[in-house]
């Protein structure tokens, strides 16, 4: 029985030590929301976006785009829609074994490769199709470089809100602006 104790108390620590990394907490108007980087499998997407958290850079911006039991996304554009110039894009770490799993955090792209600058979005469910499954622009993959360890209820109902096109340019923007306020990194 001890012995079992023990092999439970490991694989437990094993688990959380996983994906130990630095997190930030992304306050919105909705809730806080709390994220851990995985900065081992994602090293330049975890870089990348701590940039971009340590510039302020995502004060104001909205998530632009929320689709009902797909994703999140935001970190591209400010209050009035505009969008905001980001750094040169980064590689593409799509193949690091992490998964585009129900509340993890991935670099959103165009159908370039390697795009990704400041978008990201975060999964509400399990997204298979968006992991590499080859080497093909279309097999690529999203980067997954993160996970919600606190607040996936605040991502729920950001995930279900209502949504309208504006301009042809937003085909799933919320009806109620959701304002990430401030991305800031928790003190270890």
């Amino acid at each position: 029985m001890l012995k079992k104790l023990f092999l439970l108390a490991a694989a437990v620590l094993l688990t959380v030590n996983a994906w130990a990394g630095p997190q930030v907490i992304m306050e919105t108007n909705k809730g806080d929301i709390t994220i851990e980087l995985d900065q081992e499998k994602a090293p330049e997407s975890v870089k990348n976006f701590l940039r971009y958290v340590d510039e302020g850079f995502y004060s104001g911006t909205v998530f632009h785009r929320v689709i009902k039991d797909f994703m999140i996304q935001g970190g591209g554009f400010d209050g009035d829609l505009k969008r905001k110039e980001t750094h040169p894009p980064i590689v593409n770490e799509a193949g690091n074994g992490l998964k585009n799993n129900r509340g993890t955090l991935a670099m959103a792209r165009t159908g370039v490769v390697d795009s990704a600058t400041s978008q990201f979005f975060i999964n509400l469910k399990d997204n298979d199709f968006l992991n590499q499954r080859g080497r093909t622009p279309q097999e690529f993959g999203y980067a997954v470089f993160g996970k919600v360890v606190e607040g996936m209820d605040i991502v729920d109902m950001i995930g279900n809100a209502r949504t309208k096109r504006v301009n042809g340019l937003f085909q799933d923007l919320p009806e109620e602006q959701v304002l990430i306020k401030a991305v800031r990194r928790v003190a270890p």
